[in-house]
């Protein structure tokens, strides 16, 4: 009897145990998938937990972002990033960078992102993305009385075109773009220059005979510059305009994304737009 009851006891004190042990393994195992998940917000949390958002951009670009007779840096994507600094409660610096060290000012965190007049296209997987929010194209802009008709007739002339630029990349990448690498093998020469006012100075002065360039500032340009230029009809490619941000920050894109989407929804992005000219342009949203 005494060793009956022994080993009832003996087995109820091995029962209390393990289920202690179980406990125990439960709450260690809760524990640490809550610190885990808390490492995780913390550390969201922390990518946007910022006083300050600095927008690198060419201050050579109008109207995207530039430097006016002032001395102040505007511009329609510029006021775009005001807007959206300002409802997200940072303040904003602007930031003008030389376009073709964009990528080590971005990787060195020198600047949030890249926001001016910014190509998507063939630049997918270099970059985290917005949404696109300007449909672009890519033209040539020649003197109105050249001419120069279509793209034929550029045979034998000189183009200039921006350095590091989606133009620049349009007449030379191999992928995919046998025709534009056979147009510009026509070419006496495609010249690079460092911004788009020194490529219509040299226009002007007839040391290159037409501009591959974004229409936006195309059309821009020879507004200000009255009726002496105009666009060939014949597009050299088709592109879309989006805010990059260093590869793999998506907190701080989102936070982006989620303001400009709110901003075309109320309206706020369109009358921006109007305000630049560049309505026609505008795809967010619609």
């Amino acid at each position: 009897m005494k060793k009956t009851i022994a080993a009832i006891l003996s087995a109820a004190m091995l029962l209390a145990l393990a289920a202690g042990c179980g406990e125990k393994a439960t709450t260690e195992s809760t524990a640490s998938t809550e610190e885990t998940t808390s490492k995780v917000e913390t550390a969201d949390e922390a990518k946007l937990d910022i006083t300050t958002f600095t927008v690198g951009f060419d201050a050579e670009f109008p109207p995207y972002g530039y430097q006016d007779e002032n001395g102040d840096y505007v511009g329609f994507d510029l006021d775009l990033a005001e807007e959206v600094c300002k409802r997200n409660g940072w303040e904003l610096v602007k930031k003008p960078i030389d376009w073709d060290s964009k990528d080590l000012e971005l990787g060195s965190g020198t600047i949030d992102c890249i926001w001016n007049g910014f190509t998507i296209n063939g630049r997918e997987d270099a970059y985290t993305w917005t949404e696109p929010y300007v449909d672009n194209s890519q033209v040539f802009v020649v003197p109105a009385d050249s001419g120069i008709a279509s793209k034929a007739d550029l045979k034998g002339k000189t183009v200039a075109v921006q350095a590091d630029s989606s133009a620049l990349a349009a007449l030379t990448d191999e992928e995919d773009n046998e025709e534009n690498l056979a147009l510009a093998a026509t070419f006496a020469d495609l010249m690079e220059v460092p911004d788009y006012n020194t490529a219509f100075m040299n226009l002007e002065a007839g040391s290159v005979d037409a501009i591959a360039m974004d229409v936006g500032v195309a059309k821009y340009q020879i507004e200000s510059r009255g009726d002496g230029y105009v666009i060939l009809d014949e597009v050299l490619a088709a592109e879309e305009y989006g805010v990059g941000f260093k590869l793999g920050n998506t907190a701080l894109r989102d936070a982006v994304s989620k303001t400009l989407n709110e901003m075309a929804e109320d309206g706020t992005f369109m009358k921006i737009a109007k305000d630049w000219g560049l309505e026609d342009s505008v795809v967010l949203g619609k």
